[in-house]
């Protein structure tokens, strides 16, 4: 039997086409436009960074604009509601409106400075606790032990009663009692980071331990530390607005919606919305803070969401 050579001319095999390499950004980005919670939460936020900003331009009056003779005008929507006034004025007769778009900036500096200081002293302490080990970790476990059987509320109205109520203060003191969370979470997660293969390419490399922490370690954490960012800066508000409610966090006559509430409260069975107004207006930027760092984990470690 003669075997003849294949032709030239045979049929090659098909050549497999992959689909091109999508990008981190633009993985992100797909799975943000499918995440219900996360486009909710940032719708929110974002809502509220905007009129915060530009509140100077979208406040109908001054928001420190006392007239006495218009006070506890109700809202609109009620029968006696007035259209120069939207959301109808105070015991003092200022803009419920303008207050509340004001008070906005007071409860988003709130936040954020006080997940600032906070997650700069939990990050320290739990990537130090993480990497290190050994005794290192025996006392930054200690310290998280002691912080956590200081109860927050009591602490905070300690030292707000001691030092006094001002917006300071109030930043300051949730700055320093906040960061536990960090502590844990960074800790454990750096527990995990350091024995993968390129930290310790980079430790036979010769990298400094910092420069390994810095370029290394939180750069590969970095989700946690927003989630973990986005719960303590609701926490923080609503700390805040519970200070203000007891007359010990920001005094009169800034516009914080906590204090809202607590100038409301001897009017709540008879002009209600005084104090629904701010709560609601606390209960949805919560709501918004939670939705979006829930929303960020999934994105950013859709392997480890539930």
């Amino acid at each position: 039997m003669t075997i003849r050579p294949a032709s030239p001319l045979a049929a090659a095999p098909a050549e497999i086409v992959l689909p091109p390499a999508r990008s981190p950004a633009a993985l992100a980005l797909r799975r943000g436009l499918s995440h219900g919670g996360f486009l909710i939460g940032a719708g929110i936020v974002g809502f509220v960074v905007l009129m915060a900003l530009a509140a100077p331009l979208v406040a109908p009056h001054d928001p420190y604009a006392q007239d006495v003779s218009r006070r506890l005008i109700p809202p609109i929507w009620h029968a006696k509601g007035s259209v120069e006034h939207l959301l109808g004025t105070d015991k003092l007769g200022r803009d419920y409106l303008s207050r509340l778009i004001y008070g906005s900036q007071i409860s988003l500096l709130i936040g954020l400075s006080a997940a600032l200081i906070s997650g700069v002293i939990g990050t320290a302490l739990g990537v130090l606790a993480g990497y290190y080990g050994g005794r290192v970790d025996a006392v930054v476990s200690y310290i998280v032990t002691t912080r956590l059987a200081m109860p927050v509320v009591l602490v905070a109205l300690a030292m707000a009663s001691l030092v006094g109520g001002s917006l300071k203060v109030v930043v300051l003191v949730l700055g320093l009692l906040l960061w536990d969370r960090f502590a844990v979470v960074t800790r454990a997660a750096t527990r995990q980071v350091r024995n993968q293969d390129f930290v310790a390419a980079a430790k036979a490399a010769g990298f400094s331990p910092v420069r390994i922490l810095a370029q290394e370690i939180l750069p590969n954490i970095l989700n946690a530390l927003i989630v973990v960012a986005t719960l303590e800066m609701a926490h923080a508000i609503l700390l805040e607005a519970a200070l203000s409610f007891l007359g010990l966090g920001v005094q009169p006559p800034l516009p914080s919606w906590g204090l809202m509430i607590a100038e409301g409260k001897q009017y709540m069975f008879f002009q209600p919305w005084v104090i629904t107004i701010p709560g609601v207006a606390l209960l949805i930027l919560v709501l918004g803070i939670n939705l979006l760092g829930d929303g960020v984990r999934d994105i950013t470690a859709p392997e480890g969401r539930h």
